[in-house]
């Protein structure tokens, strides 16, 4: 009999350590070799790790968000034969982000009776070993343990009245599923009562992960960047009847066009005339960074929470590439394979709410640029023209902008560019 002591290993480009994201399973459970242990979180990549041999687990060195070293022991196996000491499996990634915080210390390692036990014991369980799941017994988990389940299960059984406690999960670590909850109220073990009723519980929910890089991002741009926020209506009905033609008469391997290349096209010409918005602060050295080329971050929502992948040179691409990388980035970003230089290098930043965009919005700045672009959406409203009011489709711009580095002034004169261009789209396209 042995133990396989696994070690959180080095997924390269300098990663010194991780934080602990996600457990896929708990003390006292069989596993296969190849399931995957663990899910980690670097500033570059979520890294799986899988187990390299058959066995039972019988110590997990972190909790959930802990940072942990790279080469600390995270999980120790015990395993039918002599089996080596330790183990670095082989991971695979997929780009996410980071959260920097000090490790937790590895405990002792597993019980000295456990290892005492005979081999042939351990053999014979490793060999009728099935995939990891709770097992169904009905009894309550222990008190201050937090279920694992999905949002939509925790939403349907608060709906129900039922504790997720005293439902058994037969997914992944114990996890609850929507059959799980099915089977529980069939048994007659949820007791809802009619009307209103007084809730008194309360969820806490650790924030870790992606959420977390987000939560220290936004605390630093509003902490650090003194925000001016400039709100424009713009009439988009040329536009909008520019863009209609061009999709239908698109050839049919072309992305369709949405008001975003048109803005990014508009933006380009822009800050052409006032490099000053297409640039980088270094507040600490005291340095701002123009830059000729037009790297625009667009802000996208994906299941993880918000990210920002960048279409590079947008001063180098044409309405229609624009669009197709757009959609690209945008795939990638929701599928969780973005690379990480295609999540950084932007300049300038576009976030767009499309139909939920709201009348007018407080974008914050991506840091460390200096100014963001906020799309809101597209209404018909009566307009005066001069002798009647018409019906028009308006759209208002919110645009956030580094009070230390951009002027009220400079800040009014960029958005009126902007709505200048996208009322008359023609314009987009003249050069000069």
């Amino acid at each position: 009999m042995g133990e396989h002591v696994i070690k959180l290993p080095d997924v390269g480009e300098g990663v010194a350590e991780a934080e602990l994201v996600e457990w896929h399973v708990k003390i006292g459970d069989l596993v296969r070799e190849d399931a995957v242990l663990a899910a980690v979180m670097t500033d570059k990549a979520t890294v799986e790790i899988p187990s390299p041999v058959d066995g039972e687990i019988v110590w997990l060195g972190a909790e959930i968000g802990d940072t942990v070293p790279v080469g600390s022991p995270i999980v120790r196996i015990k395993v039918a034969g002599d089996g080596p000491a330790t183990a670095e499996p082989v991971v695979e990634s997929k780009p996410e982000a980071k959260a920097p915080e000090a490790a937790k210390a590895a405990p002792e390692p597993a019980n000295k009776e456990e290892e005492k036990a005979p081999a042939a014991k351990l053999a014979a369980t490793t060999a009728a070993l099935k995939p990891v799941a709770r097992a169904t017994t009905g009894l309550p988990r222990p008190e201050g343990e937090r279920p694992l389940a999905s949002p939509a299960v925790r939403l349907r059984a608060r709906e129900a009245g039922i504790d997720l406690r005293q439902v058994p999960g037969t997914g992944p670590a114990g996890r609850v599923t929507h059959e799980d909850l099915d089977a529980f109220a069939a048994r007659g073990a949820a007791v809802v009562v009619a009307g209103l009723q007084e809730k008194t519980g309360v969820e806490e929910i650790k924030v870790i992960g992606l959420r977390r890089r987000i939560a220290e991002k936004m605390a630093l741009a509003k902490s650090r960047i003194p925000h001016i926020t400039y709100v424009e209506e713009v009439d988009v009905t040329a536009l909008e009847e520019l863009r209609a033609k061009l999709n239908a008469s698109k050839k049919p391997e072309r992305a369709k066009l949405t008001i975003l290349p048109f803005l990014m096209r508009a933006l380009v010409k822009a800050v052409g005339e006032q490099p000053q918005l297409n640039a980088i602060y270094d507040d600490d050295a005291g340095i701002i960074q123009r830059h000729a080329g037009v790297h625009i971050g667009m802000a996208a929502q994906t299941p993880g929470g918000l990210m920002v992948p960048v279409v590079k040179h947008a001063e180098a691409r044409d309405l229609w590439d624009c669009a197709a990388e757009v959609n690209r980035l945008a795939d990638a970003a929701k599928a969780g394979t973005a690379t990480r230089e295609e999540l950084t290098g932007s300049t300038i930043t576009i976030t767009s709410l499309g139909a939920m965009g709201g009348v007018a919005t407080t974008p914050v700045i991506n840091y460390p640029e200096v100014a963001i672009v906020g799309v809101n959406k597209i209404m018909i409203r009566p307009m005066w023209d001069g002798t009647q009011f018409v019906p028009r489709k308006m759209m208002n711009l919110s645009s956030s902008f580094d009070h230390r580095v951009i002027d009220g002034w400079d800040a009014a004169v960029f958005v009126q560019r902007l709505k200048a261009l996208l009322e008359a789209p023609a314009m987009i396209f003249v050069e000069g």
